[in-house]
C-alpha cells in the first residue's frame, strides 16, 4: 500500500503511473494537451503544453485519434468544436471556469439587441453556446489583434472585464462594451501583493497577465498572455522576475530559463478547476476512455466558424 507521507512511495506511486500513461497513450493512439496553470508532473507527461491559442493550434495539428485535454472544459470543448473526427477527453469533468459560468446565452441575446451595430468578441474562455452566439473568438495572447482587425467600430467584449479594459487602453479608436465576469484566480492579486513583491525583489521585473486588476496592471513593467511571459523571460536580459498569473506557470518557466529567478507575487494565485487533473485521473481517462467532451452539431458548427476566424485573424495582422 502507498505510503502518502513517504517521499520515496510517492515518487515511486507517480514513476509507475508515468509508465502506465506512456503505454495507454500508446493503446490508445492518443496525444495529451496540457494548459500551462496544469500541476507540475501533468505539465511534465504533455506531448504539448502552452495557452489556450497554442493548445487550439496543437489540437488541429494532431495526428492522433484521441486528444486528452489537461485543462478545463471550455478547452477541451475547443478541440473537440475544431476536431469532430476525433475523440477529446477530460481526464476530470469537473473541472470547469467560473470564468465561462459568468455568462448566459440568454443574456448576451439581450445584449447583442441592445447593441446590433456591435460585433461580438468572445474570450476563448467561454462555453461552446456562446461561441456559437459570438462572432470572432479570442485568447489573451491575440485579443489585442482580433480587436483591431475586425471591421465594427463597436465592440461587444465577452465574458472578462478586465481583459476587455486591457484591450481598451490598446486600441482606443474602437468603443467596447464590458461584460461584466472576471477571472476569480487573477483578480486575487492586489496592489499590495505586488508593492510587496517588489519590495522583496527590488531587480525583479513585474510581468502581469491581462485577466489582473487594472490597478495591478497599472504597476506592471509588462502586460503578456502566458505565452508571452515565455517569451519575454527568454530574451530578456534580466534575471530575476515577478510572475502575475498562475502558479503552474513556474514550472516551465523555470524549466526552460536556467540561472533566471521567477517569483509569484502571492500565494492565493491557483487556480483550483486546473489543479484537480492529476498522474491517477490521465491514467484513469486514458484506461477508460473517459469523459469524451462532445459538442452539439448545431452547436458545434457555429462555434467552429467562431474560432476559425480567430485564427484566419491571426494571418492578417502584422503587429
Amino acid at each position: 500500500m502507498r505510503d502518502r507521507n513517504n517521499p520515496k512511495d510517492d515518487i515511486l506511486y507517480k514513476k509507475k503511473l508515468k509508465a502506465n500513461i506512456t503505454k495507454l497513450k500508446e493503446q490508445r493512439n492518443a496525444v495529451i494537451l496540457a494548459h500551462n496553470y496544469q500541476r507540475d508532473e501533468i505539465q511534465e507527461i504533455a506531448d504539448f503544453s502552452g495557452d489556450s491559442l497554442e493548445l487550439a493550434r496543437a489540437a488541429v495539428r494532431t495526428k492522433e485519434n484521441v486528444i486528452v485535454f489537461c485543462g478545463v472544459h471550455f478547452m477541451a470543448e475547443s478541440a473537440a468544436i475544431l476536431n469532430p473526427g476525433k475523440k477529446v477527453l477530460l481526464p476530470v469533468k469537473e473541472a470547469g471556469c467560473p470564468l465561462a459560468d459568468m455568462i448566459t446565452v440568454r443574456k448576451l441575446r439581450e445584449k447583442k439587441k441592445q447593441f446590433p451595430d456591435a460585433a461580438v468578441v468572445c474570450y476563448v474562455n467561454s462555453s461552446a453556446e456562446i461561441k456559437a452566439e459570438s462572432d470572432i473568438s479570442c485568447t489573451s495572447s491575440n485579443a489585442v489583434k482580433v480587436v483591431r482587425v475586425i471591421k465594427n467600430k463597436r465592440v461587444i467584449f465577452v465574458p472578462d472585464k478586465n481583459l476587455g479594459r486591457y484591450v481598451q487602453t490598446q486600441v482606443p479608436e474602437k468603443d467596447i462594451i464590458l461584460w461584466e465576469g472576471f477571472c476569480p484566480t487573477h483578480i486575487r492579486l492586489t496592489e499590495e501583493d505586488v508593492i510587496k513583491a517588489k519590495n522583496n525583489f527590488p531587480k525583479a521585473a513585474f510581468i502581469a497577465h491581462p485577466e489582473c486588476k487594472p490597478e495591478v496592471l497599472n504597476l506592471a513593467d509588462h502586460v503578456y498572455s502566458t505565452k508571452g511571459m515565455f517569451d519575454y523571460a527568454k530574451m530578456s536580459k534580466a534575471k530575476e522576475f515577478i510572475i502575475g498569473t498562475e502558479s503552474g506557470m513556474l514550472y516551465k518557466l523555470r524549466k526552460e530559463n536556467q540561472g533566471k529567478k521567477f517569483h509569484i507575487p502571492t500565494t492565493h494565485l491557483i487556480c483550483a478547476n486546473m489543479k484537480l487533473t492529476t498522474l491517477g485521473w490521465v491514467a484513469y481517462s486514458l484506461e477508460n476512455m473517459v469523459y469524451e467532451i462532445k459538442v452539439p452539431d448545431r452547436v458545434r458548427e457555429k462555434a467552429r466558424m467562431t474560432l476559425e476566424r480567430m485564427l484566419s485573424a491571426m494571418g492578417k495582422t502584422t503587429d
